[in-house]
């Protein structure tokens, strides 16, 4: 909370002061996510489980099938008693056509299923729940491009701001120099020795804008907000990250996903063990009916119980849990090894934090010992005790500092926010 209220304060105040539009880093964060083209996908394969559980459900509804043929049989079955030689003269015993006909309605109704339709909800689910997060993975990878884009930004800021001091300085120097020369206490040489740095002051200025404006294109890219040269970034307040034991990372989370996954594959094998139950139901008009020694159309209906068990599920029973085992070891093994380079990224991090936090300290001294040295030889000059390539060595050696010290600081910063990447803590 103390760190949200320092934040707004800080943006608050830094659109009263320059009139611009500010944007924090939990802001790009924030819009990157849900602008970027995967976040859609969440929406779809929710969807989708709603559509394959709507789908499962219906197998506990009764299951109707029409049916209907017509056939014509080169042979049927007769009664082979000669009814004449046994004294039944004139009497026929009837057999059926060659030509049979035959409509029917079945119904089935499932009443135990061994838990088949249950696992299958269970197997939708879990895969649903892997495919999410993959999806989280990905969008939670877009922060470390928001870190490096970001903070590339305040690096050309500050870099701006302190090449337009060079400047000034430089601007500064060629005018005194200038007098100088006319004076005779310098010469050509020591103006124009001031003048190539002007120019390379020139030069930078436009590396450092152009990779500003390369950097800001692609942030607006990335978040879909409207972002230009005036949009001010706020720059995060270099705070040590709390130690936690809390590990948050979305990977942690798609790794008990593909437990939970082949563990509901473990049911749904679980379930092919049992026997179905169902009743059923037929009914139909052909001919012949039920009564084969009715040769005509007739009605008829079926209705009774029935018990089904495939015993065959019993022989890869062994082999099919050995190898869901075996998944659930390899998932474990990935998170065992993610855990492991996290662990090592963690560190990596700390001790780049406490390494910049260090030369930040001295950095400060360095700049105040270059500015007075500097200092120093604008007064010789002025003398005619050195040239203006010794000044010039003195104006760029502090320079150098006062660059060194920005780079450390935003260093700082972008190890301190990939710290909080790898840990999930913003």
């Amino acid at each position: 909370m103390k760190r949200l209220c320092t934040t707004a304060i800080a943006v608050a105040i830094s659109a009263l002061c320059f009139g611009q539009t500010s944007i924090t880093i939990e802001e790009c964060y924030s819009k990157a996510r849900e602008n970027y083209p995967l976040i859609r996908k969440l929406g779809l394969v929710e969807k989708t489980k709603e559509y394959n559980l709507d789908n499962l459900n219906k197998g506990y509804l009764p299951q109707l099938m029409f049916s209907s043929k017509a056939t014509y049989q080169s042979d049927v079955t007769k009664i082979p008693i000669d009814l004449e030689a046994m004294g039944f003269k004139g009497v026929e015993i009837p057999h059926l056509s060659q030509d049979q006909y035959g409509i029917s309605l079945d119904l089935n109704q499932t009443i135990w299923d061994g838990g088949a339709i249950k696992s299958s909800k269970e197997a939708v689910k879990s895969s649903s729940e892997v495919e999410k997060s993959n999806i989280e993975v990905s969008l939670y990878a877009v922060n470390e491009r928001i870190n490096q884009i970001y903070f590339g930004i305040l690096l050309a800021d500050a870099q701006i701001e302190q090449n337009r001091l060079l400047k000034k300085i430089l601007a500064d120097n060629y005018s005194q120099v200038e007098s100088y020369t006319k004076n005779g206490i310098a010469n050509q040489s020591d103006l124009d020795a001031i003048k190539v740095d002007m120019i390379k002051a020139e030069q930078n200025e436009i590396d450092f804008v152009t990779a500003r404006n390369t950097y800001i294109i692609i942030l607006a890219k990335l978040t879909g907000m409207e972002i230009d040269g005036d949009t001010r970034l706020v720059k995060p307040l270099p705070e040590r990250p709390t130690q936690s034991d809390a590990f948050r990372r979305p990977e942690m989370s798609l790794f008990d996903a593909q437990v939970m996954k082949y563990r509901s594959d473990y049911n749904r094998i679980n379930s092919g063990l049992y026997p179905r139950l169902s009743v059923f139901a037929t009914g139909g008009y052909g001919k012949p009916g039920l009564d084969m020694f009715e040769n005509k159309f007739a009605p008829y209906y079926i209705a009774g119980i029935k018990l089904n068990w495939n015993i065959g599920n019993f022989y890869s029973l062994k082999s099919q849990r050995k190898l869901i085992r075996n998944n659930i070891d390899m998932v474990e093994n990935q998170r065992e090894l993610f855990l492991f380079n996290t662990d090592i990224d963690k560190t990596q991090k700390e001790l780049a934090i406490d390494k910049y936090m260090e030369q930040i300290k001295y950095d400060d001294e360095i700049i105040r010992l270059k500015t007075s040295i500097r200092k120093a030889s604008e007064a010789k000059i002025a003398n005619g005790t050195i040239s203006g390539t010794d000044l010039m060595r003195d104006i760029n050696s502090e320079h150098a500092a006062i660059q060194t010290k920005i780079l450390h600081e935003i260093q700082l910063l972008l190890s301190i926010y990939d710290f909080k990447y790898v840990m999930n803590d913003f």
